[in-house]
């Protein structure tokens, strides 16, 4: 599985001669592959592709970029049990997860902005001013490992949508179902130079493109310590920073929920996809005098996950994707023990009968107060905390008490109720007993959680200028 091309202005470009990466597979921890580490020269080739390409695709009209967009579409559908089998090798993630959520939710992106695109008035006017949306530029978009193919939708489908050129990074630990992305997009017949690949590592690659004066926005999906990185090399030529980063969303219970149902669907909720989400709702807000009923439902949703082989599809939980997230969240269990936060199920190490792999156990810890670390600190992993709390307005006040704000929960029996205390919430999703995912919903932070937002509409309109024509 050695893969050392990159695609730059419309066709692959090898790079055996460049250092490597290698792609390791959490589920046996061996090296499956190699793909190549990329340098400020190869960013310098794809931005100068991107910018020769802006001037035509930007150009381009609405129906034009319809159609590409459903040939893009139609040939991930095609392809979707390679990506999904992808996705398995790189990350572990179970394969029936992947066919039914990485893969589909990825591909509901595309369908999306199509839908966007249809309606969206790209210039409208009132009196005699004039606005109109024009596409920002050259885009770089840097990707993460959790969710790979769905990352790069998000951000792709909206670029095109604008009319944007585009770079991508995408992680190195997980590089695999991009390579196979960048094929889609070369056989829907994008034009050349307006879709670019360089992988590579984040300080090399991702630091290239954050700085590069030719590059008119960057979006990152990643932790807060990485978009942090990359908003300081952008500053310096201003360029937009769209980020969606880390979180540690809060999932409150108010005294008049269904916690028979709703908190075993909370345990899942939280530790799907091995709990490797920034938006899973990982702190359990419940009543004082309901928690010994909370540990007691929360250990059995827990105990009715199968951790395992990834390949098998009775697995719900595989590895976690990689040997350093996995370190991470072995210490960071270590210390909600060492802290004395109540143990309800899990623990360290991996689970009873698995002697390789990168397996953590699902784990409940209860009695958690809102200073220890596994309350504060974002796991990224099948970690879930139990906080309880005395009434309502401490509740939210622990809900808020967090430097993120991507996500947040709320399980009530009163409608109305539950519509107050979600508008409290400082976050910027908010979840009421558990709707379906919206792929127009925007999704995005409040505080160190980012800035921007991607998805549906609001996704669209970070990759455009807005131009204001009076006189008009």
């Amino acid at each position: 599985m050695d893969d050392a091309r990159f695609y730059i202005d419309g066709c692959w470009q090898d790079r055996t001669h460049a250092a490597g990466i290698a792609v390791v597979d959490p589920f046996t921890e061996e090296i499956i592959g190699h793909v190549a580490a990329g340098s400020s020269t190869d960013v310098d080739l794809a931005v100068a592709a991107a910018r020769r390409a802006f001037e035509a695709f930007s150009q381009s009209s609405v129906e034009e970029r319809l159609a590409l967009l459903g040939r893009i579409l139609a040939l991930l559908e095609e392809r979707a049990e390679l990506f999904a089998q992808a996705i398995v090798a790189e990350m572990g993630a179970p394969i029936g997860f992947a066919r039914t959520a990485h893969v589909p939710f990825g591909i509901a992106h595309v369908r999306a902005q199509m839908e966007v695109l249809q309606r969206y008035k790209f210039l409208s006017s009132d009196g005699s001013v004039a606005i109109s949306k024009e596409p920002i530029g050259v885009c770089a978009l840097i990707t993460p490992w959790n969710w790979p193919l769905y990352q790069i939708t998000a951000k792709v489908a909206p670029a095109i949508a604008a009319g944007c050129t585009i770079v991508l990074k995408p992680s190195e630990l997980s590089p695999y179902s991009a390579q196979l992305f960048a094929q889609v997009m070369h056989d829907a017949g994008t034009p050349a130079g307006v879709f670019n690949l360089v992988g590579g590592r984040g300080e090399v690659v991702g630091a290239s493109l954050a700085a590069h004066p030719d590059v008119d926005m960057i979006s990152i999906t990643g932790s807060t310590r990485a978009g942090v990185l990359v908003a300081q090399a952008a500053a310096v030529t201003v360029k937009r920073v769209v980020q969606e980063l880390g979180g540690k969303s809060p999932n409150l219970f108010l005294d008049d929920a269904d916690f028979e149902r709703g908190v075993a669907k909370g345990v899942l909720a939280g530790m799907r996809n091995a709990g490797q989400s920034c938006s899973a709702p990982t702190r359990m807000l419940v009543p004082a005098s309901r928690l010994a009923e909370v540990e007691a439902l929360a250990q059995a949703a827990a105990a009715g996950i199968t951790v395992g082989d990834p390949r098998d599809a009775k697995t719900s939980m595989g590895p976690i994707a990689n040997a350093a997230q996995y370190a991470r969240v072995q210490e960071l269990i270590a210390s909600g023990i060492e802290q004395g936060a109540k143990l309800v199920c899990g623990g360290l190490g991996r689970p009873a009968g698995l002697t390789r792999g990168y397996f953590a156990q699902p784990t409940v810890f209860s009695d958690v107060t809102p200073d220890m670390r596994v309350a504060q600190e974002e796991i990224f992993g099948p970690v879930l905390v139990i906080i309880p709390y005395r009434d309502e307005k401490e509740a939210i006040a622990i809900a808020n008490d967090t430097v993120y704000g991507l996500g947040a929960n709320v399980q009530s029996g009163d409608r109305e109720r539950a519509q107050r205390v979600a508008m409290q919430l400082r976050a910027g999703q908010v979840h009421i007993n558990y709707p379906a995912w919206n792929s127009h919903a925007p999704f995005g932070g409040f505080k160190r959680s980012g800035n921007g937002r991607e998805y549906g509409i609001h996704g669209l309109e970070e990759y455009l200028e807005t131009k204001a024509v009076l006189g008009y």
